[in-house]
Protein backbone atom coordinates (compact mmCIF):
# COMPACT_ATOMS: atom_id res chain seq x y z
CA UNK A 1 0.00 0.00 0.00
CA UNK A 2 2.76 2.59 1.04
CA UNK A 3 4.76 1.16 -2.36
CA UNK A 4 1.78 2.43 -4.20
CA UNK A 5 1.26 5.64 -3.23
CA UNK A 6 5.50 6.20 -2.79
CA UNK A 7 4.83 5.51 -6.67
CA UNK A 8 1.67 7.56 -7.54
CA UNK A 9 3.30 10.65 -6.02
CA UNK A 10 6.46 10.09 -7.93
CA UNK A 11 4.67 9.86 -11.34
CA UNK A 12 2.50 12.87 -10.22
CA UNK A 13 5.83 14.68 -9.08
CA UNK A 14 7.48 13.86 -12.53
CA UNK A 15 4.69 14.85 -14.72
CA UNK A 16 4.65 18.10 -12.88
CA UNK A 17 8.15 18.73 -13.94
CA UNK A 18 7.78 17.23 -17.11
CA UNK A 19 5.18 19.99 -17.90
CA UNK A 20 7.24 23.15 -16.28
CA UNK A 21 10.07 21.54 -18.90
CA UNK A 22 7.89 21.04 -21.74
CA UNK A 23 6.33 25.02 -20.64
CA UNK A 24 10.22 26.03 -20.94
CA UNK A 25 11.15 24.38 -24.07
CA UNK A 26 7.85 25.64 -25.97
CA UNK A 27 8.24 29.60 -25.27
CA UNK A 28 11.78 29.47 -24.27
CA UNK A 29 10.50 30.96 -21.17
CA UNK A 30 10.89 30.15 -18.10
CA UNK A 31 7.21 29.10 -15.97
CA UNK A 32 8.28 32.59 -13.56
CA UNK A 33 8.87 34.77 -17.19
CA UNK A 34 5.38 33.73 -18.36
CA UNK A 35 3.49 34.79 -15.29
CA UNK A 36 5.49 37.90 -15.43
CA UNK A 37 4.88 38.52 -18.58
CA UNK A 38 0.62 37.98 -18.48
CA UNK A 39 0.16 39.57 -15.29
CA UNK A 40 2.21 42.46 -17.09
CA UNK A 41 -0.42 42.80 -20.06
CA UNK A 42 -3.07 42.17 -17.78
CA UNK A 43 -1.83 45.49 -15.81
CA UNK A 44 -1.29 47.31 -18.48
CA UNK A 45 -5.26 46.51 -19.98
CA UNK A 46 -6.57 47.27 -17.04
CA UNK A 47 -4.72 50.61 -16.77
CA UNK A 48 -5.84 51.38 -20.65
CA UNK A 49 -9.28 50.33 -19.75
CA UNK A 50 -9.55 52.55 -16.66
CA UNK A 51 -7.99 55.84 -18.89
CA UNK A 52 -10.61 55.64 -21.90
CA UNK A 53 -12.93 51.88 -21.94
CA UNK A 54 -12.98 51.53 -25.58
CA UNK A 55 -9.36 51.37 -25.82
CA UNK A 56 -9.34 47.99 -24.63
CA UNK A 57 -11.29 46.54 -27.94
CA UNK A 58 -9.05 48.56 -30.19
CA UNK A 59 -5.50 48.39 -28.20
CA UNK A 60 -3.84 44.72 -27.94
CA UNK A 61 -1.33 44.30 -25.35
CA UNK A 62 1.26 41.85 -25.88
CA UNK A 63 4.09 41.45 -23.47
CA UNK A 64 7.58 39.54 -24.18
CA UNK A 65 10.41 39.00 -21.63
CA UNK A 66 8.89 42.49 -19.84
CA UNK A 67 8.91 44.19 -23.42
CA UNK A 68 5.40 45.31 -24.10
CA UNK A 69 4.20 45.42 -27.36
CA UNK A 70 0.68 48.04 -28.40
CA UNK A 71 -0.70 47.17 -31.92
CA UNK A 72 -4.00 48.73 -32.94
CA UNK A 73 -6.05 52.21 -33.40
CA UNK A 74 -6.25 55.24 -31.29
CA UNK A 75 -8.17 58.08 -32.11
CA UNK A 76 -5.09 60.79 -31.73
CA UNK A 77 -1.11 60.93 -31.11
CA UNK A 78 -1.88 61.91 -27.65
CA UNK A 79 -4.28 58.98 -27.38
CA UNK A 80 -0.84 57.24 -28.51
CA UNK A 81 1.37 59.11 -26.26
CA UNK A 82 -0.67 58.22 -23.27
CA UNK A 83 -1.30 53.93 -24.07
CA UNK A 84 2.36 54.64 -23.99
CA UNK A 85 3.11 56.62 -21.21
CA UNK A 86 0.47 54.38 -19.12
CA UNK A 87 1.92 51.10 -19.99
CA UNK A 88 5.71 52.41 -19.13
CA UNK A 89 4.12 53.37 -15.56
CA UNK A 90 3.12 49.68 -15.05
CA UNK A 91 5.72 47.28 -12.27
CA UNK A 92 7.91 45.67 -14.29
CA UNK A 93 7.50 46.46 -17.73
CA UNK A 94 11.36 46.94 -19.10
CA UNK A 95 10.22 48.52 -22.48
CA UNK A 96 7.39 49.46 -24.71
CA UNK A 97 7.03 49.36 -28.45
CA UNK A 98 4.26 51.06 -30.19
CA UNK A 99 3.03 49.51 -33.37
CA UNK A 100 -0.19 51.91 -32.27
CA UNK A 101 -1.65 53.59 -35.57
CA UNK A 102 -3.39 56.94 -35.50
CA UNK A 103 -6.86 56.64 -37.52
CA UNK A 104 -7.50 59.03 -40.20
CA UNK A 105 -4.03 59.82 -40.39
Amino acid sequence: MRMGLMLRSLLVGGLLLGGLAGCTALTGKTLGENVDDATITATVKAELAREEPKTLTRIDVDTNRRVVYLNGTVESAAMERRAIELARQVQGVRRVVSHLKVQNQ
